[in-house]
Order: C-alpha cells, then structure tokens, then sequence
C-alpha cells in the first residue's frame, strides 16, 4: 500500500483547474490505487507495477480541455458528464455515440418549438458523453491487452504495450472516476438547478468543496475505502447497460451532497457521515474500475468476435444516419 502524498498531487491540480473540476488529483489517484490493489490474482496484475503512473495520467483528459485548445476542449468537454435526469426522454440510449447525437439533436429541435430555453441545454455539452467515453475507453484496453497476450506467445518485449495500455487504464479511469461523484450524473453539475424548495445552494463552488476541497481535506487515502469496495464481481451481460446503471446510481445521491453542504458538513473534515459518504463513492468507483479491467482481461484472452462489416449498406442493421451499425 502506497501512500497518496498531497504535494505530488498539488502540482496536477495546479494544472487541471483551469480545465474544470474532476475530482481533482487526489480522487482520481486514491481511486486508481484502490482498483489496482484489488485486483483478483487471474486479472491484469502487471497493472500494479504502473501504478503511480495510472494515478498521476489519471488527470490527463482534464489536460485535454483548456480553451487554448479549442478543438480538443470541444471534443473532450461532453465526455466528463452524464445528465441523468435531462437524458430521461431517451430510452433506450443509443449504443453508438454517434446516434445519440443525432437522437438529442432532434429533442432539440422539437422541444425549441415550445420552449427555447429549455432547448438550450439539450446539447452534447449540457448532457454529456460519458457512457461513450467509457466504453471506448474500455474497447482500447481490451484490443491492446490482446496484443500484449499475442506478443507474450512470440516471446517478444511487452515493455511498450504494457505502458500504453497503463495510459489506456488512466484515460479511461478518469471518466469512470467522474462518474463516481453524483455531480458528474446529474444536471446539479456546478449548484442546485432548477425548481429549489430545500433552499440548497447554486454556488457552483460546492462542486470543488466536495470533490477536491474535502477529499484534500481529511486526506483521502486507498486504504480509507478499500475494505469497503468488496469481492471482485463477474461483469458479465452487456456492459453499457452496466455503466448506464452505475451513472444512474451515482445520480441518485446527488442530493446527499447539497444535503451535506447545507449543513455545513463539507467544512468539517471530522464530520462522520460526509467522510463516510466520500469513502462510499470512492469505493464504488474502485470497484467499477477494477471489474472493468478484470473483465477486459478475461475477454482479451478470446478471439475478437463482432459484426464484420458494420459500415456496410447492406448490413442488415445498418445505419444510414451514422454511417455505421450500433454496438450490439
């Protein structure tokens, strides 16, 4: 066990706050390091030994969102969030990120008929990516985990796939790290929005008091959680669903932040449930993570199976909109 020292961390914040807020350095470090100490022995162990690494390229995609990148920002920005309760109207969500573009353009269209404003949000900015960027992110590592196993049967290096795929498990983890904090799920993103008869705060500094401010504060820690994060669980059955499903969790206790803010617990670092309510989310993160990749493992060792030409016209479930079949 290692660890999270807050000065090599002081520096990633530094850089990322101009970016957004996202659990900061420590969240995602702490997260990383709980996956990836609890990993099952028949999963990809030879993670560990990047594990600093991990935790620090965890930041990365928040790197990638800065206005004097304005290509990338506007590319990466959709990917850090997942309004829940704006995203209600689509069932089911595409299985392609490109048809959900065009799904929540035409809400767009036909909600500003009656209410512009409101349309206003229905945007990939305003609702977000993220289950997207998980399963790509996913895709990536399970294709190069194939080819570390292929070069491992040849007896050739597998120094170099190994650090690639170290920086997969970051850039991917990063979102599965947001997705941990309700904020990320949830149109509450930066303060109460909308209809507010509890009186909680719309000060979007609440996001960073949570995120970055407490979890610095009582010095969060893997060990803080681990035990907290249970046995590995066999990820079987379709995995976007799962990931939809965990968003849709961490969504539901979007309130309890508010709740906890409001009665000042976000200032306390002693404060027994805030710090029990950090640890939770913390460890539901780790386990998502770890799950991931253990399953990316397993699949790794089968032979890649899919529709071999999806991009064909005559594919029966082709899609003429995106140029491309859906996921199955």
């Amino acid at each position: 066990m290692h660890r999270i020292a807050l000065a090599a961390l002081s520096l990633a914040a530094a850089v990322h706050a101009p970016a957004a807020l996202a659990w900061g350095g420590r969240g995602h470090a702490v997260i990383d390091h709980a996956a990836l100490d609890t990993l099952p022995e028949d999963g990809p162990v030879f993670l560990r030994k990047y594990a600093e690494f991990i935790g620090e390229e965890a930041g990365a995609p928040d790197t990638w969102r800065s206005s004097s990148e304005p290509f990338s920002k506007i590319d990466e920005d959709p990917n850090h969030t997942w309004f829940v309760e704006r995203l209600r109207f689509m069932k089911p969500v595409p299985r392609s990120r490109y048809a959900f573009v065009l799904a929540l353009h035409r809400e767009y269209e036909r909600v500003r008929k009656t209410d512009p404003k409101a349309a206003e949000r229905l945007n990939v900015r305003w609702t977000g990516t993220m289950p997207y960027a998980i399963m790509e992110g996913y895709g990536r590592i399970v294709a190069g985990m194939r080819s570390l196993r292929w070069k491992r049967t040849r007896g050739e290096p597998t120094a170099n796939i190994e650090q690639t795929l170290a920086f997969y498990t970051a850039w991917m983890s990063h979102y599965i790290g947001d997705g941990t904090n309700p904020h990320h799920a949830s149109i509450h993103c930066e303060g109460w929005f909308g209809d507010n008869p509890k009186g909680y705060t719309r000060s979007g500094g609440i996001h960073g008091a949570f995120e970055i401010g407490y979890a610095d504060a009582i010095d969060l820690q893997p060990e803080d959680f681990e035990k907290r994060i249970g046995a590995p669980q066999r990820q079987e059955g379709d995995l976007f669903t799962h990931v939809l499903t965990f968003l849709d969790e961490s969504n539901a206790e979007v309130e309890t932040i508010f709740a906890l803010d409001k009665r000042g617990a976000l200032a306390d670092p002693k404060d027994k449930e805030a710090r029990e309510f950090v640890y939770r989310r913390g460890a539901a993160g780790a386990a998502m993570l770890r799950d991931l990749l253990t399953r990316a493992w397993k699949e790794s060792a089968k032979p890649g199976v899919g529709d071999p030409r999806p991009q064909d016209p005559t594919n029966p479930n082709y899609d003429p909109e995106t140029g491309s079949a859906p996921a199955p």
